[in-house]
């Protein structure tokens, strides 16, 4: 066996005539079976005749079969892990000969494990979550119970909360925007400025012309960029009521007994969306490092087979934004070529997670692979039986548990690793005057 490149390899086998002979006497008698010749009942044409009238396909059936079987006989004799499809070339075969061909595949890449693993530096700092954090988590609770409640026709302020009909005068894309019933808050960071101050002093029941200027960054894209003269007509001034903040507004909200209780679980909350996010940076921070200590080669088959499975990922997001990748002109094989340096990057990732898994024997439990099927049958709102069928069926179950021992590797590498306060973050320059 030579090495060609990385974990490329190629290997030159020969076949005995006995072997070839076998094959081709089983090859003919399948056709034989099937073939249909003037003169001739089905299954009754001589074997002769079927070599000379069928030699191509006899010929191409049997290299389909003995290189196949000459190569996986070999691969299981070395105990080779051959990752990919072979290519073969080289092939001599000719009446009374050994068959001879060259195969070319790639094997599983094989590195010794060091122990530098553990201690890898990584940032991290610990969250801390401030009195005035919980109030404001409390007081946005406090938000989504208010009651609106209609007011006697007045004239609109700048601070008000309304109710509008909302029609487009403009020509847009996807037709006319008429809204019915559009509640706003004027003055609020969400509220276009236009609205505030064209709105501001009408009067229930009043129509209004003007024009808004949406940034090109506004979240709806059909509006994004555009300026658009729409009809206002002030519906309804409503005045926003906030339930009190103590133990009743506490015990409606859940397994609260009192106001105590939901500021310390609103506390734990949001050190928990934190301490999240701190870890995920510091799971990169390890993959990074972790890489960074291995160089070995890599199959191209992981990588292409990565390169893809990026693709369809990105395609997938594209989807469920509304936007169809085939009307995007995308040059495939320069989008390949681009994800290629995060494939490699990702693949040796996962292989050293997995090893490190197998050192320190971390696997997924059945309880862990149970709670995730419970989930998203709760998500899906089916029966998990059947969720769990058909996650097994379509391989979903495997991943999954997959999934579940790269994250428990991860946190083993952090609780391992030696963790260091992040660089403050930059304060861009205030613009020359």
């Amino acid at each position: 066996m030579a090495l060609l490149e990385g974990c490329k390899h190629e290997i030159e086998l020969v076949v005995p005539v006995e072997e070839i002979d076998k094959e081709t006497t089983l090859v003919v008698e399948d056709i034989r079976k099937k073939a249909a010749l003037p003169g001739f009942r089905p299954g009754k044409v001589p074997a002769s005749l079927i070599r000379s009238k069928f030699a191509s396909e006899v010929r191409q059936d049997v290299l389909e079969r003995v290189i196949p079987k000459a190569f996986r006989k070999y691969a299981d004799g070395e105990k080779l892990e051959v990752v990919g499809t072979p290519s073969v070339v080289d092939v001599h075969f000719h009446a009374g000969e050994p068959l001879k061909f060259k195969a070319q595949f790639e094997v599983a890449p094989n590195f010794d494990l060091r122990d530098d693993y553990r201690g890898l530096t990584v940032p991290y700092r610990e969250p801390v979550v401030t009195d005035e954090e919980v109030e404001a988590r409390l007081q946005a609770l406090r938000a989504q119970k208010a009651e609106y409640i209609n007011e006697d026709p007045r004239p609109a302020t700048a601070t008000d909360h309304v109710l509008i009909a909302l029609r487009s005068l403009s020509a847009l894309e996807g037709g006319e925007l008429n809204e019915k019933e559009v509640a706003l808050e004027l003055g609020h960071a969400d509220t276009m400025p236009a609205f505030t101050e064209n709105i501001a002093g009408m009067e229930p029941g009043d129509v209004k012309e003007f024009t808004v200027d949406y940034p090109e960054d506004y979240g709806a894209e059909r509006l994004a960029g555009k300026s658009v003269h729409f009809a206002c007509t002030l519906n309804t001034i409503r005045r926003k009521e906030m339930p009190e903040l103590n133990d009743d507004f506490a015990q409606d909200l859940g397994d609260f007994k009192s106001l105590d209780e939901l500021r310390e679980a609103a506390r734990r909350s949001i050190y928990a969306e934190r301490d999240n996010a701190a870890r995920q940076e510091a799971h990169t921070a390890i993959l990074d490092a972790l890489v960074g200590l291995y160089d070995f080669p890599i199959p191209q088959a992981y990588v292409d087979q990565q390169v893809e499975s990026i693709i369809e990922s990105r395609l997938r997001s594209l989807a469920g934004q509304g936007v169809d990748p085939r009307t995007l002109n995308l040059d495939w094989a320069k989008l390949k070529e681009s994800q290629a340096p995060r494939a490699l990057q990702d693949v040796r990732a996962s292989l050293l997670l997995e090893r490190v898994g197998d050192r320190e024997a971390i696997h997924a439990t059945q309880d862990e692979v149970d709670s995730e099927v419970q989930r998203i049958a709760r998500q899906e709102r089916e029966a998990v039986a059947s969720v769990r069928r058909r996650l097994e069926k379509d391989g979903t179950l495997g991943r999954i548990a997959g999934h579940i021992r790269t994250q428990k590797t991860l946190n083993f590498l952090f609780e391992q690793a030696n963790k260091v306060e992040p660089p403050p973050a930059e304060v861009p320059a205030a613009p020359e005057s």
